[in-house]
């Protein structure tokens, strides 16, 4: 069962592809704050990939700070190892930190149950929206944009339109 909506953020300290140790702290400067539960080989995850992509980059100068949590077993998922972590990041030119939640602690915080998965925090890192990025795995049948609508909302002061969504996806590979 995930966090509830108005939950603080849970603390965190996980590596990123970067080579660096990323902790929720270090994100302290930013108006908002969208973790978003993450793999490299589930086909949801690499459906809405492009769209996320292009999200981080359409609100970075807006201190918005997307943040992609890996939490897979990668004993079991070869693909979501720390190494193709990596070459993914690389290869896609990521403009997002992509952490390895290799304890899997961060995703039991946070009661992740899917990939892709959102936890958008506000200034105050409290859950102002939780779910799904858009309404479908189809890029060309898109008709809302919730991510980006929650985004928007909370720039201007107001309420998420939408504030919880069913997420769509594989379900996060717990270890046993």
């Amino acid at each position: 069962m995930s966090i509830a909506l108005g939950t603080v953020t849970p603390s965190f300290k996980l590596p990123g592809v970067d080579g660096n140790d990323h902790a929720l702290g270090d994100f302290s400067d930013a108006k908002l704050l969208a973790l978003v539960q993450y793999c490299n080989h589930c086909p949801y995850v690499l459906a809405w990939e492009d769209r996320l992509i292009k999200l981080a980059r359409d609100y970075a100068e807006r201190s918005i700070r997307v943040v992609a949590v890996n939490s897979n077993d990668s004993a079991r998922y070869l693909e979501d190892s720390f190494e193709r972590m990596k070459e993914r990041a690389e290869e896609l030119d990521f403009p997002f930190d992509y952490l390895f939640d290799a304890s899997q602690s961060l995703a039991r915080a946070l009661g992740a149950e899917r990939t892709p998965e959102v936890f958008l925090f506000d200034e105050e890192r409290r859950l102002r929206y939780h779910g799904a990025i858009d309404d479908s795995r189809d890029e060309d049948a898109v008709g809302r944009s919730y991510l980006r609508e929650a985004i928007d909302a909370l720039l201007a002061g107001e309420e998420p339109p939408v504030a919880e969504t069913e997420s769509v996806g594989c379900t996060v590979k717990w270890k046993n």
